[in-house]
Parts: structure tokens; C-alpha cells; sequence
């Protein structure tokens, strides 16, 4: 249990790594909007620990905040998502869907294009 414990205290780089992906934000991105190099960004995810100041760049380029990184655990993430599919008429049920996944799915899409269009004038301007 210790081991759990630790783990989500511990390693800000990994937690950084993760909400990342989830978002779909490349390595590269978050470089450029930080005005760094992608080797630097790849260094903060290998890093138990990060500033405060470079830690609160980093939140507001992901669109969260620097306590929600700190306090991040992909575990109860996934707890949130399982419980929220489960059958609504078990009184188990600590999360409730507050939104229509397919929105959220469609918002994600849409994201995903909006990326792509500028990935590509990037590419077409070089």
C-alpha cells in the first residue's frame, strides 16, 4: 500500500507526461509554447520534481492547473470513467455522467482536426 501512496506523491515529470497525452498535446507543442526544446520538455517528464514557476507554465499550456498536476492519479481517473458507464439503477454509483460522453468525444475530434489544420499551415509556411 506504501508503494500506491508514494507513487502518486512522487514524480510531477510522469504526471506531467500523462495529462499531456490524455489531451493529445505533442511534446513539441508544449515546447514551442513554452519557448524551449523538445529535449527540455522531455527532460521536466523525466523529472521526480519541477519548479513551481515552470510547473505553472506548464498547467496553463495543458489547460489545468498546477495543484490538479500535483494531485493527478490515473487510477482514480479511471474509477471516475468506469463508474460513470456503470448501470445507473445500482445505488453504487459515486460518480454521476454530468455530460453526454459523445460531446465530449465530438469536442476531442475537434480538437484532433484543429491540430492537424495547424500542424499543416506550420508545414505549408516552411
Amino acid at each position: 500500500m506504501e508503494t500506491s501512496t508514494k507513487s502518486s506523491k512522487m514524480h510531477i515529470g510522469r504526471k506531467i507526461s500523462r495529462i499531456r497525452e490524455i489531451r493529445g498535446i505533442k511534446q513539441d507543442f508544449l515546447a514551442v509554447e513554452l519557448g524551449v526544446s523538445q529535449q527540455t520538455i522531455s527532460k521536466i517528464e523525466q523529472s521526480e520534481e519541477v519548479e513551481d514557476s515552470t510547473l505553472e507554465k506548464i498547467a496553463n499550456v495543458l489547460g489545468v492547473t498546477a495543484e490538479a498536476i500535483k494531485n493527478f492519479n490515473e487510477e482514480f481517473v479511471f474509477n471516475i470513467i468506469g463508474n460513470t458507464f456503470t448501470d445507473s439503477s445500482s445505488n453504487n454509483n459515486n460518480y454521476l455522467c454530468t455530460f453526454n460522453p459523445l460531446d465530449k468525444v465530438i469536442e476531442l475530434y475537434e480538437r484532433l482536426l484543429a491540430s492537424e489544420r495547424e500542424k499543416n499551415e506550420l508545414l505549408k509556411n516552411k
